[in-house]
């Protein structure tokens, strides 16, 4: 398969996914990215916004398998992972909804840190060990975690090693006023979020088109000078006055990364230092840490790294 081929059936998936949630396009597109690169995705938004609805319609234009898992404050770690059961007098490993193509974890800060860290080393590894044996992950492999943003009590905030573990962080915000128009119509009219089938969306791109698009991406170029780009926004975070942390080495990898993919979506061979901007803020902003004091005064991390962004001079 072309590399053309596979970049058009991804880019038909935004029009199969319209077919279920209006609007969120920026989510759609971050999640293709992510895909890509194959990365993770955290989501934040209010109640309501589509954020399960997004995923199982990305799942059913890929073609993939998905599977959810709502997060609760007692859920073990071999509920997501698997555990051995006994069949017929012999131990055999049972796997857990981590085994699937695009695992939705539903509210995943409302679970203890033992079983968010269950996921580590499955969205790092892209395996599972279970009783000292390692069991690798479907290709591809996808963790969309959700977090609710306005309540906190009974939460359990991710660590900042796990927020590094997300390639990209995605806010959906609420809808304007003619897109939740438009969701309301689709309701009136019929529209069943639980019967997709219904909805005529199809699986327009598949595992092959995927490998093919990965396989494209990491044939994208990388100047000198945009790769220090890259690396100069994430030393410019570091020595932010309003910020105890800033974008670690990990972090600059992740914006070349998500960068590589969006030029590579955007029908491009090369890295423009406006790509590196566009992923930027969806990119860094959940690995920064503020001071303690710019907390009580009020001061956005989104603000901080705008600034920091802006410091950077743009390469020619």
């Amino acid at each position: 398969m072309s590399p053309e081929e596979a970049r058009s059936a991804l880019l038909a998936v935004r029009t199969e996914v319209s077919k279920v949630v209006v609007g969120q396009d920026a989510a759609v597109s971050a999640l293709l990215v992510a895909v890509l690169a194959r990365g993770h995705v955290l989501m934040e938004g209010v109640p309501g916004v589509a954020k399960t609805l997004l995923v199982r319609s990305l799942a059913a234009a890929l073609g993939v398998e998905t599977r959810r898992v709502q997060f609760t404050p007692d859920l073990m770690p071999g509920d997501i992972t698997g555990s051995m059961v006994v069949e017929g007098g012999v131990f055999e490993f049972r796997p857990g909804p981590v085994f699937t193509n695009l695992l939705l974890a539903d509210e995943i800060n409302r679970t203890p840190p033992k079983t968010q860290s269950a996921l580590l080393e499955a969205m790092e590894e892209g395996q599972v060990s279970v009783d000292g044996v390692s069991r690798p992950l479907p290709e591809p492999f996808l963790v969309a975690a959700t977090q609710n943003p306005v309540e906190y009590e009974g939460t359990y905030p991710l660590p900042e090693a796990q927020l590094d573990r997300f390639l990209l962080k995605v806010t959906l915000p609420l809808p304007p006023r003619e897109e939740e128009l438009a969701i309301v119509r689709r309701h009136a009219d019929g529209f069943d979020p639980h019967h997709l089938a219904a909805t005529g969306i199809t699986a327009v791109a598949g595992p092959a088109h995927l490998a093919s698009a990965s396989a494209a991406v990491t044939g994208v170029r990388v100047s000198d000078e945009v790769a220090a780009y890259v690396v100069d926004i994430a030393r410019a975070t570091r020595n932010a006055p309003s910020l105890s942390l800033g974008v670690s080495p990990r972090g600059a990898t992740a914006l070349l990364r998500t960068s590589r993919a969006w030029a590579w979506l955007s029908g491009r061979d090369y890295v423009s230092p406006d790509d590196v901007k566009a992923l930027a803020h969806a990119t860094l902003v959940h690995r920064l840490g503020l001071r303690p004091e710019a907390q009580l005064e009020g001061v956005d991390v989104a603000q901080v790294l705008a600034s920091a962004l802006g410091s950077v001079p743009v390469p020619r």
